[in-house]
C-alpha cells in the first residue's frame, strides 16, 4: 500500500511548497524536478532490498549491501540542477546530525564530470560519498523505485535496505527529519 503525503510528513511537506515565479529557464533542464511529492511505503508493502553499488567520485568502491542495519538516504543529484543546490545544505547538515544514529547518506551524481561534482560537494561541505553515475548504471539499478521524472530525488531505505520513503524534488529539512525519525523508530524485528 502506498501512502501519498501521509501522516505528519504531509503537513510538513505542504508547508515547503513555494508558489510564485518558477526558477529562470536557464536553471531548469528537462530532467529537473521543481515540484515536491512525498511517498511513504508501509512496512508490509515495501519492496525487496535495494542493490546499489558503483565507483565513488574519488575512485572508491561503494556497495550499500555493506550498510545493512543502517538507515540509508540515497540522493540523486547533479551540480547543474538548481533544486539540487537548494537542498544541498539540508542534506549535508542532516547527514552530520544523524550519523551517530545509524543513518548513512549516499549521493548518485548524474551527468557531471568528476571535477564538477567534487567542486559541488566541496562548496556545500557534503561529507558523504557519491557514486559517479555518468554511465547510468546506478540509476538503472534504482529504476524500480524512482520515476524517470528527473532530479533531485531522494530515497530512504530502512535497516533492511528496503525503500521506506521517496521525495521527488528538493527535500525540505523538516520533511527529511520527519521521515528519518519515523524509519528510525520502526521495530527491527521485521514487517508488522
Amino acid at each position: 500500500m502506498l501512502i501519498l503525503m501521509g501522516g505528519a510528513v504531509a503537513a510538513v511537506q505542504l508547508a515547503g511548497i513555494q508558489f510564485g515565479e518558477p526558477p529562470a529557464a536557464a536553471e531548469l533542464s528537462p530532467s529537473t524536478v521543481t515540484s515536491r511529492a512525498v511517498t511513504e511505503f508501509a512496512i508490509k508493502d515495501r519492496a525487496a532490498p535495494v542493490d546499489l553499488s558503483g565507483t565513488g567520485l574519488n575512485g572508491e568502491a561503494i556497495d550499500i549491501a555493506a550498510w545493512r542495519g543502517d538507515v540509508v538516504v540515497i540522493n540523486v543529484w547533479g551540480s547543474w540542477c538548481a533544486p539540487c543546490r537548494e537542498e544541498a545544505p539540508t542534506l549535508a547538515d542532516t547527514s552530520s546530525a544523524y550519523a551517530s544514529e545509524g543513518v548513512r547518506f549516499l549521493g548518485v551524481n548524474v551527468r557531471d564530470n568528476p571535477a564538477a561534482a567534487i567542486a559541488f560537494e566541496e562548496s556545500y561541505a557534503i561529507g558523504y560519498p557519491s557514486i559517479d553515475d555518468r554511465d547510468g548504471g546506478a540509476l538503472l539499478s534504482l529504476a524500480e523505485h524512482l520515476p524517470g521524472a528527473g532530479v533531485p530525488v531522494t530515497l530512504l531505505l530502512d535497516r533492511e535496505g528496503r525503500p521506506a520513503a521517496r521525495v521527488l524534488g528538493s527535500v525540505e529539512r523538516s520533511t527529511l527529519t520527519a521521515l528519518l525519525d519515523a524509519v528510525l523508530a520502526e521495530r527491527t524485528e521485521g514487517p508488522s
